[in-house]
Parts: C-alpha cells; structure tokens; sequence
C-alpha cells in the first residue's frame, strides 16, 4: 500500500505506457479504484482501444464516463478512493470538438481536481513533440494541449513523464 498526492500528472506519448504506469500507481495505492473515462467510442477502432483499456486495468476499477463534466465524476469519489483520470487528452478534444468555452472548461476542471476528496491520477498526451500541423484546428489542440499540461503540472505534486514504458519522474517523489 502507498500512499499518493492528491494529484498526480502521467505523461506520455501515444502507446508510451502512460496509462499502465497510471494504473499500477493506483493498485498500489490499496484504495477503492475509481476510473473516470473522458473516450467516446465512435467507430470500431476506438471500441478496440476501449476494449484494450479494459482489460488491461483488470477487475476492480468503478467506471465512470465524463466525456466532458469531469467534476460530476469526481464529487462521487471519497477518501478511501483512488481516482484515475484517463485521459486529458480525449477531454480537451471532446472541449474543443464541441466548441465548449475552453477556458471556462479547464478553470473548472482544475476547481474540480484541488477539490477532489481522492488522490487523482491523470493521463495525457504530450503532443508537442513532433511537427507543427499542417492545419489551424491540430494547432490550436496542439498549443492548447500544451497549455492544459502545464496547468495541471504547476498544480500536481507528482508529474510522470513515461516513455517506452519506463517512467521519468519530472516533479515529486514517487511512491514505492
């Protein structure tokens, strides 16, 4: 059993490890297993990676789907909970995809993490690391993107970078 911050920031890029790292840090944790699932499936590729996710995580994880309103989830959780948040990423595309008011969203996604009873574990891509899109809407996710990791990183006590599945701890102390 360890013991996690309040919250924690997992980085990584597509199929880097990311979410098995998050994941171990949560059994770990011995808590009651909380998932907040921002993916919404629309076609059978994305189904696949669900289906992936799922057997991966195991038994054991409560699931709750917040494609957006991230906070509804995160008020269900309690002390003896342990919340894994997977992922920003899916969270900030469905956002801007459905021309919610970004800073309003992220405001109150970061209100509803320093709020949150549990320790949360968070999932996102880092996406700022290849090309510079050829089109104005991947920019724009792009830099927002960016933008949304810094904010959480200034405000997670753990930060995680984790690339082919080997975990570079960037802020904090990782619990054994």
């Amino acid at each position: 059993m360890t013991q996690l911050p309040a919250l924690t920031l997992v980085l990584g890029g597509a199929a880097s490890g990311k979410s098995r790292f998050a994941e171990q840090l949560c059994q770990h944790s011995g808590l009651t297993k909380l998932y907040v699932a921002t993916a919404q499936v629309y076609d059978d590729e994305m189904a696949q990676k669900v289906a992936k996710h799922l057997t991966q995580r195991g038994t054991g994880w409560k699931t709750v789907e917040a494609p957006v309103d991230v906070g509804a989830a995160l008020v269900q959780a309690t002390p003896t909970d342990v919340v894994l948040l997977d992922c920003a990423t899916l969270w900030l595309t469905n956002v801007i995809l459905g021309e919610y008011d970004l800073e309003a969203e992220i405001t109150r996604l970061m209100a509803a993490l320093a709020n949150c009873a549990a320790p949360v574990v968070v999932v996102s891509n880092e996406v700022g690391q290849g090309i510079v899109p050829d089109n104005a809407l991947s920019r724009r996710f792009r830099n927002a993107q960016g933008g949304l990791n810094q904010t959480i990183a200034a405000q997670a006590n753990l930060v995680v970078a984790v690339m082919a599945g080997l975990p570079l701890t960037l802020k904090g102390t990782v619990p054994q």
